[in-house]
C-alpha cells in the first residue's frame, strides 16, 4: 500500500508543480490505479479543495476502441478546477492540455447506484453545454489506461455554461467548437453513448461502488463528443450546443 501512496503522492506533486513525470507503466491494476486516484485527491482535498462531482470518460465508442477498452473511466471535479464562463486560465499551470466539448448536468436531488435514464433526468435540475481541459501530466504524452486513471482520469478543469431546461431532448444536439474563431470540432451529443444520460446512469453507479453516491448539488461531466483539441497560449476556446447555448474561456 505504501507504494500506491508513493505513487499518489508523485502525481499529485506533477498536477500542483505542472510538471512531468515519468509513466507508471503496466504494473497497477485498475482498481490499484483507482486508489491511487482517491489517494492523490484526498491530498488536494486536505489542502481545502472541495470535491463537487465528477468527470466521465471514455463514454465515446470511437475513444473506447482507440485506447482498446471497453469500458468507461471516471474522476473527481473540484471547486478549485471549475473556471468561470467567460474567464482565463493560465497555459503554465498545465502540462499538456488540451480541451473537448462535453455535456454537463447539475443534479437536484440524489442518484442511487441503480436508476433508468428516466428516472437520472428526473433528478437533474440544469443541463448546460460544458468544456473540459485534460492534462496529463506524464512524459511525451505518453500513458497506459491505467496511467490514466490514476492521474485523476486526466482531468484538470472545467467550464459551464449557462444551466437549461433538462427536459431538453440531449439525444442529438448539434456541436461546434472554436478556437480563436475557427471550428475545431463538429459533432454531436449522441456521440456520448447514444444519449449523454446514459452516461449519468453509469456515473451513478460508478460513484456508488466508489463509495461516494452522486448527491444535490453534484456535477456530472458525461464525456466528449469529439477528439479534444491542443491548447495554445492566448486561445479563445468557444463551443455552442444547440438549443443549450454557448460556454468559452481564454487561455493566458
Amino acid at each position: 500500500m505504501s507504494e500506491l501512496m508513493e505513487i499518489a503522492a508523485r502525481l499529485d506533486a506533477a498536477m500542483f508543480n505542472a510538471t512531468a513525470t515519468p509513466q507508471l507503466g503496466d504494473t497497477l491494476s485498475v482498481a490499484d490505479a483507482y486508489r491511487v486516484q482517491e489517494a492523490s485527491m484526498a491530498r488536494r482535498y486536505a489542502r481545502g479543495e472541495r470535491r463537487v462531482g465528477i468527470k466521465m470518460g471514455f463514454t465515446s465508442r470511437a475513444k473506447m476502441a482507440q485506447m482498446g477498452v471497453d469500458a468507461m473511466i471516471w474522476g473527481r471535479l473540484t471547486d478549485a478546477m471549475l473556471v468561470e464562463d467567460g474567464g482565463a486560465v493560465r497555459f503554465s499551470a498545465y502540462v499538456h492540455p488540451r480541451v473537448e466539448p462535453e455535456i454537463a448536468f447539475l443534479l437536484k436531488a440524489p442518484l442511487p447506484r441503480t436508476v433508468t435514464p428516466a428516472g437520472a433526468l428526473a433528478a437533474v435540475g440544469g443541463v448546460a453545454a460544458a468544456l473540459e481541459i485534460i492534462d496529463s501530466r506524464y512524459e511525451n504524452f505518453k500513458f497506459s489506461l491505467t496511467d490514466v486513471i490514476a492521474d485523476n482520469s486526466s482531468s484538470s478543469g472545467f467550464v459551464i455554461g449557462p444551466w437549461a431546461d433538462p427536459a431538453i431532448d440531449l439525444s442529438n444536439l448539434g456541436m461546434i467548437m472554436e478556437i480563436d474563431g475557427q471550428p475545431r470540432q463538429i459533432g454531436s451529443s449522441a456521440a456520448i453513448l447514444g444519449n449523454p444520460l446514459r452516461s449519468l446512469v453509469a456515473a451513478a453507479r460508478l460513484a456508488h461502488d466508489a463509495g461516494e453516491p452522486l448527491g444535490a448539488g453534484d456535477i456530472v461531466m458525461a464525456g466528449g463528443a469529439t477528439a479534444a483539441e491542443h491548447l495554445s497560449v492566448g486561445n479563445h476556446v468557444r463551443l455552442v450546443v444547440s438549443r443549450l447555448g454557448r460556454v468559452e474561456f481564454r487561455v493566458g
